[in-house]
């Protein structure tokens, strides 16, 4: 789907408006916001900007159907979420295509998200009718226990402008599987997509007031409310630390229940034993997988003295050989970067590695002309004093470091505030799991360059979050316990 004629259909066919309570619906103040094309520069769409009065309405739709959602099978929970998840199959060239048009992804990407993101779809639908409770006897024998997981309760779901359907699935499907009404809010960058997929979730049969959506120009008009109502139960947010700090601090006057997946500076380390062949594919896959854009991205390149040479030659050939462009192009790998802003943040960090000695081994700068692009970018002789080496890049910008044994990778690797994916190649299985048990991540990739599955728990430790998102654990994040005990029929 990429002849203007098409594109211009599907965006058109794309709701534009506030979803509240089974309606969509302008702004109460008529306000709206642009989205534009990073890739171009030019406006896809405007839509409705909810205000605090759309959020205080959202939130009372949200509170309404609670009950009564909560008390829905869990057989109907995932007949519903089968059917959206055949829905996204469905429609995968029109959700890949809104999502490369508006974040800058090439479409082989995007479709690969599509595909990934809807894995939540279908592993929560199967998951819906197994999250059991248990009656058991106390160690008394005086008691019956009976332990119950029942739905958290409403929900506000914030998620972030680089994978824009994953991290709405991620959210939406455990909180429909686990009967919990929400208001999902996307990213200001990146609505278009989630906009979409509520299109697709309302034809699934998804109840009305279940599931809210509200896009604003304004994040706190949107969240303050919300986060002040007592009715709210529980906050989901993918963003980045310091706002996920200042939304755990607010979340503190209510004792909001919180899952929060923050930023990432992901060590790769290679050994001097490692496959560098299977390091440089596994480099390619964890640095350049949303042209960096990604929390998971290797952000530091840990590699031993000994073949720290020839381990950049063959990477940085890889990156050279990249084509850059419009991700709608055939052939294109490397998209735009999502706005200005974000490209201008990368070529600040690349001129103070080269402050500081570092040599520019590929690539290096902005490309010149319309849209948001940078070079693939390989920086060689970092220093520990690199802001990209202390900073998320978000970019695609591969600084490389050298160690000189075990202690030393790991140090380096530690020296962060963050803790959240983080990749090791070696050949020799004992150090991958002495190194992977002495990492201070939530995530680990072991001779490979992507890890992250639907049925495989996602988090990081530190100040890269709390929760986890996929898995078994998934659907407990929105859930809370119950328990009720009554006398034994046979004390």
């Amino acid at each position: 789907m990429t002849n203007q004629e098409n594109i211009s259909a599907l965006l058109e066919g794309t709701p534009t408006g506030l979803l509240i309570n089974g309606e969509w619906r302008d702004a109460s103040d008529g306000g709206t916001f642009d989205v534009e094309n990073p890739a171009t520069g030019d406006v896809l769409a405007t839509l409705a900007s909810a205000t605090e009065d759309d959020s205080r309405a959202a939130m009372d739709a949200a509170a309404n159907a609670q009950e009564s959602w909560a008390r829905t099978s869990t057989r109907e929970r995932s007949d519903i979420l089968m059917r959206a998840y055949d829905l996204v199959k469905e429609h995968t060239e029109e959700l890949a295509t809104l999502m490369t048009l508006e974040m800058g992804k090439p479409l082989k990407e995007s479709r690969g998200e599509v595909a990934y993101a809807n894995q939540f779809m279908r592993w929560f639908a199967e998951e819906a009718p197994r999250h059991y409770g248990r009656y058991a006897d106390t160690p008394e024998g005086n008691l019956k226990m009976i332990v119950t997981h029942k739905p958290v309760g409403p929900c506000l779901l914030i998620t972030p402008w680089n994978f824009p359907l994953a991290m709405a699935t991620r959210k939406v499907a455990p909180a429909v599987a686990a009967g919990c009404t929400m208001i999902l809010k996307p990213a200001r960058l990146t609505p278009l997509t989630s906009q979409y997929f509520t299109k697709l979730m309302i034809e699934a049969g998804i109840p009305t007031g279940v599931l809210n959506v509200v896009c604003s120009a304004s994040a706190a008009k949107v969240s303050g409310p919300i986060m002040d109502d007592p009715r709210l139960r529980k906050v989901s947010f993918t963003g980045s630390t310091p706002v996920g700090k200042q939304l755990m601090k607010t979340a503190a006057d209510r004792v909001l229940r919180t899952s929060m997946e923050l930023g990432g500076n992901g060590p790769f380390i290679v050994f001097e034993d490692a496959d560098l062949n299977k390091a440089v594919e596994g480099a390619m896959a964890a640095k350049m997988r949303n042209m960096g854009e990604a929390c998971t991205a290797a952000n530091r390149f840990l590699v031993h003295e000994s073949v720290a040479e020839e381990f950049s030659k063959k990477f940085g050939e890889r990156l050279a050989a990249l084509k850059t462009g419009n991700g709608l192009e055939d052939g294109t790998d490397v998209g735009p970067l999502v706005e200005k802003k974000a490209r201008d943040g990368v070529a600040e960090l690349v001129e103070d590695a080269k402050e500081k000695g570092a040599t520019i081994a590929v690539g290096g700068k902005a490309v010149d002309g319309a849209g948001y692009f940078f070079e693939p970018t390989l920086i060689t002789g970092v220093t520990e004093d690199s802001r990209v080496f202390t900073e998320e890049i978000f970019g695609p910008v591969a600084p490389v470091i050298t160690f000189k044994d075990e202690d030393h990778a790991v140090r380096l690797a530690n020296s962060t505030e963050y803790g959240l994916a983080s990749y090791v190649f070696t050949e020799n299985i004992s150090r991958a799991l002495r190194i992977g048990e002495r990492l201070e991540y939530g995530l680990l990739g072991m001779n490979v360059g992507v890890i992250s599955n639907a049925a495989a728990p996602f988090g990081g430790v530190k100040e890269s979050g709390l929760g986890r998102e996929g898995g078994a654990e998934g659907i407990a994040e929105y859930t809370t316990t119950q328990y009720m005990g009554l006398p034994s029929p046979w004390a």
